[in-house]
């Protein structure tokens, strides 16, 4: 059964004031309804204003994306009742978005062997954000809600998909790939509560589709994409039909929950927002267009040919904008293959282990002193258990990686007390030196721990399982 997803993309703008009203958007850690006022309570008498730098942000995402960008935008009412639209109506755009027909590479989930496909965008256009029900409870459970309108008003640019993507995977990279592109852009923080939400629909061949509201989370998409096949696969199964309808996630018990029949746009009753005047975005794009930085693609492109690295850690290094910046100052000043490797492999790791940001990473180790690590590292002074430790010490408790060394006991052992505990080691396993040399040569592994066991990881496993070969083979 071929399965179709096709997703609607609102990611919070990172301007300093709401769309319409100078209310700052600063409020994550606020009180609720504190960052509020009479325009984005929808109080009456209250004129809309709009947020030129939105605009300008909403173009350069459009710019990015590949859209073509219209000449002009015209915003709209889009009418509706819900506890959290304090006007009963939404100021959105309708006919005249911002930008048209663009596209997003992203890595394939097809399994046919094809690295990369090309998923369509049908529009970019802006919107205000809603403010925030906050439920007792489940949202099916809950005996009452309560309201916080300090999103109320907050710019908002939708992305909308057209069905291309064929898999919950597909749809995960989709967003990973596209938060990518935003945050170069610096017009979006996806580490800020909230600041991206999806609507996903999903159907499958014989069916109808259904649409999953509000989903804060890529994994929840993810989640919420499988339940979706699963439900709806097992309703064609048994010959019943998929409706058309508007369906919750609940994120706790990993499901989708009924909320109404699918709206159409006649139910809305868009007309043009009279408190606002058509405005003209065609004379702004070229200077927009000047302020596009380098985007992803083309950085693991230049990464690719400028250091020399695989494909892999190409990709990987530039998924995040302050690990790119990061990797580029540490490989300006040593190996960069090295740099890669110790930064895509280790690094990362370990920061998504603790779940720490790039940004907070490099508070807690400068990429200078990473160079001093991986300097020590190739110098001999250190082995790569040892450059390990040093990161993860810096990383829980700071300090410098020379102190460390010294505390920790780290620098690595001098050939002559490695061989020394290598005879050692030797003489005391020779039934396993038996078995190696009668073809056993998985039993070097064991010879090489008991080694790497007495020098408490000081010595490097790759030297240290050569000497052993080489003294077993001799005689010695």
């Amino acid at each position: 059964m071929e399965v179709k997803i096709g997703l609607e993309c609102h990611a919070q703008l990172l301007t300093k004031s709401k769309l319409f009203c100078s209310c700052s958007t600063d409020y994550h850690n606020a009180d609720p309804n504190t960052h509020v006022c009479a325009t984005c309570l929808g109080l009456p008498g209250a004129l809309p204003v709009v947020n030129t730098r939105a605009i300008g942000y909403a173009i350069k995402i459009a710019l990015a994306l590949g859209c073509e960008v219209q000449e002009e935008t015209i915003f709209y009412r889009k009418n509706y009742y819900y506890p959290d639209l304090p006007r009963g109506f939404q100021i959105t755009q309708y006919d005249f978005p911002i930008a048209f027909n663009g596209l997003v590479r992203i890595e394939s989930d097809s399994g046919d062997g094809s690295k990369e496909r090309e998923i369509r965008i049908t529009r970019v256009h802006m919107e205000e954000d809603p403010g925030r029900l906050a439920y007792k409870g489940t949202i099916d459970s809950a005996k009452y809600s309560l309201v916080d309108y300090n999103r109320s008003g907050m710019p908002l640019v939708e992305i909308v998909t057209e069905p291309d993507l064929k898999s919950p995977k597909e749809a995960r990279i989709f967003l990973g790939k596209l938060r990518s592109i935003l945050e170069y852009l610096d017009v979006y923080d996806g580490d800020l509560e909230g600041a991206m939400r999806v609507d996903a629909n999903i159907s499958i061949e014989g069916g109808d589709r259904a649409e999953v509201k509000n989903i804060s989370s890529y994994k929840g998409v993810e989640r919420a994409l499988l339940f979706e096949i699963t439900r709806q696969k097992n309703l064609l199964r048994r010959g019943l039909n998929v409706r058309l309808e508007t369906r919750h996630y609940d994120e706790v018990r990993g499901i989708t929950l009924s909320m109404r029949t699918k709206e159409f746009e006649h139910d809305y009753r868009y007309f043009p927002e009279p408190d606002l005047v058509p405005i003209c975005i065609s004379d702004r794009v070229e200077a927009v267009r000047q302020e596009i930085p380098e985007l992803p693609d083309e950085k693991r492109k230049r990464f690719l040919a400028l250091y020399s690295i695989t494909p892999e850690h190409a990709s990987s290094l530039t998924y995040d904008l302050p690990i790119a910046v990061y990797y580029e100052a540490v490989a300006s000043k040593i190996d960069p293959r090295l740099s890669a490797t110790w930064i895509a492999d280790v690094l990362k790791g370990e920061l998504n282990y603790r779940s720490i940001s790039m940004r907070e990473a490099s508070k807690r180790i400068p990429h200078d002193e990473f160079v001093t690590i991986l300097r020590s590292l190739e110098q001999g002074v250190i082995t790569e258990r040892g450059a390990t430790t040093i990161i993860r010490a810096m990383l829980d408790k700071g300090g410098k990686p020379e102190e460390i060394i010294k505390i920790k006991g780290l620098a690595s052992m001098g050939s002559e007390e490695t061989e020394k505990i290598i005879y050692g080691v030797l003489k005391d396993n020779k039934a396993v030196i038996a078995d190696y040399k009668a073809g056993k040569k998985e039993t070097l592994n064991f010879l090489v721990g008991q080694v790497m066991k007495h020098t408490q990881g000081r010595a490097d496993p790759k030297e240290v399982s050569r000497l052993i070969r080489d003294k077993i083979e001799s005689g010695v």
